[in-house]
């Protein structure tokens, strides 16, 4: 019978070594899952946390300040002087409209002006000559009233008769009934020609086609548009030679150089933390290198649903909560060097609430 080898192991012993690696395994794997998902926990909480002194936000635009220019008069292009994002300054002719009524009305004013004057020379004449009808009414009411007291003294003797005292009576009379005419008329051309205490100095009729005259050489300047700002002009295409301009008609827009700013719109868990002067730093999607320095300008007063044209109405059983979005104001402190700060382009800002 042959001896065992004392160096081979067992059966128990190898049953053993299996029980225990099985072991080993199943420790490992349990590990595993608890390991990598508290790592995954860990790593999101880190990352949701990591900046307790910054709040960001990829919800933000470039915005700048464009101005619409429309007509202040009504009238036919016959002129435009700039093209698609020519960069004008304040002052430059935009374009021209036909200014051919607006010099009619012109010369319609002169001509109001001109006839206010000869009427005024006209009234003027009025008063002198009835100033001198009156001085002859007053003489013939002298002589009719002598007249009658002739009549009268020799109808007490009984040398005259009664129709011809009526006559006499009646010579009175028209004499009284011219001499007041004629004063009413004086007063007349005087009120007339009288100035009011609104236009001291100055006749009414002048006075009103002067301010007509004054209109119209408004109009007529208004007929060359200019730029109001300095910038970019956009949206020509709108504006043709030989199309009829509306008063109050936007025909073109200028984006006004030097105003752009960051609208970013923050949730508003975030604004506790945030306060105007706060400095921010803002990244262009447009330009992946470049980094801009600035700081909160100012915290919106309203959220954006309140200022949309149809506002939430959340007074209803269906309704659910959603965290709303405050528009910021950034205002850029850096520049941009040769890159156009364009309105529109999106933005990642992140604004550090802690102040570094």
């Amino acid at each position: 019978m042959a001896e065992a080898d004392p160096f081979k192991p067992s059966a128990a012993d190898s049953a053993e070594g299996e029980r225990r690696k099985a072991t080993r395994s199943k420790r490992l794997r349990l590990a595993a899952m608890l390991i990598v998902p508290a790592l995954i926990v860990g790593g999101a909480l880190a990352w949701w946390f990591g900046s307790p002194g910054e709040v960001s936000t990829d919800n933000a635009y470039v915005k700048q300040d464009i101005v619409s220019i429309a007509g202040e008069v009504n009238g036919l292009v016959v002129a435009v002087n700039v093209h698609e994002n020519q960069q004008v300054k304040a002052g430059d002719v935009l374009f021209r409209i036909d200014p051919t009524s607006y010099e009619v009305a012109m010369r319609q004013a002169d001509a109001q002006i001109a006839s206010a004057q000869a009427n005024i020379t006209a009234l003027s004449a009025d008063v002198g000559a009835n100033a001198a009808n009156i001085a002859g009414a007053r003489d013939d009411l002298a002589l009719a009233e002598a007249q009658y007291a002739r009549e009268k003294a020799l109808l007490d003797r009984g040398f005259n008769t009664r129709a011809r005292m009526d006559e006499a009576q009646h010579a009175v009379a028209s004499a009284r009934d011219r001499l007041a005419s004629v004063a009413a008329e004086v007063e007349k051309a005087r009120a007339q020609l009288a100035t009011g205490a609104q236009v001291p100095g100055q006749n009414p009729q002048v006075a009103a086609a002067q301010a007509t005259r004054s209109k119209a050489a408004l109009d007529l300047t208004r007929t060359v548009v200019r730029a109001p700002v300095s910038g970019r002009v956009t949206q020509v295409n709108r504006l043709q030679i030989g199309q009829m301009v509306f008063t109050g008609v936007p025909m073109l827009s200028i984006v006004r150089e030097g105003g752009a700013r960051v609208e970013a719109n923050f949730k508003e868990t975030d604004l506790a933390r945030m306060r105007s002067g706060q400095p921010a730093d803002v990244k262009l999607d447009a330009y992946p290198g470049l980094k801009l320095k600035g700081h909160v300008d100012s915290i919106g007063a309203g959220t954006g649903s309140e200022f949309s044209v149809l506002p939430a109405q959340n007074a209803t059983g269906n309704w659910v909560k959603v965290t709303q979005r405050v528009p910021v104001r950034i205002a850029i402190d850096s520049s941009s060097g040769d890159r156009p700060l364009i309105a529109g382009l999106s933005a990642n800002v992140t604004v550090h609430v802690d102040g570094k």
